[in-house]
């Protein structure tokens, strides 16, 4: 056998089994608040500056216009953001949040701090933190090899 094809010596699988866990141990604080794993991705993303065009959303989370505008439109008719035209552009559509979103994130807040906790019965934050350099110059990397 090729060792190189056993699934054992894929970093490839072990990143997105990593992703995928990660990603599905949030579920239970985001059924609380009746939210998925990408949308709160979005809502992290208006948190830290609201109103912004679907363009900008799209490329802060290194996805697809085509991918994000379906997760808005289900956003919006669970009553957590509204699109309206741009001011400038009438074809630009402008994210905002609602106040029920708004709302939200003081709810949300102690998700990071939890799941650190949870995660942190075997893997410490300091060795998790020491990855992200790492990841980030990976991600740019790819990045840059895709376009």
């Amino acid at each position: 056998m090729y060792e190189q094809l056993k699934l054992d010596n894929q970093l490839c699988f072990r990143l997105y089994t990593a992703a995928r866990m990660i990603a599905g141990a949030y579920n239970p604080y985001f059924e609380q608040l009746g939210i998925t794993y990408p949308q709160y991705l979005v809502l992290l993303v208006l948190w830290e500056k609201d109103q912004q065009p679907v363009n900008d959303i799209a490329k802060r989370l290194l996805l697809e216009t085509n991918t994000v505008t379906p997760l808005l439109q289900r956003m919006e008719k669970a009553g957590l953001v509204r699109r309206v035209k741009g001011e400038v552009d009438t074809r630009q559509r402008i994210v905002c949040l609602t106040p029920q979103a708004i709302a939200m994130r003081e709810q949300a807040k102690e998700i990071p701090a939890k799941l650190g906790n949870e995660i942190g019965k075997y893997v410490s934050m300091q060795e998790l933190q020491a990855m992200i350099p790492a990841l980030d110059k990976l991600i740019e990397g790819l990045q840059q090899t895709n376009k």
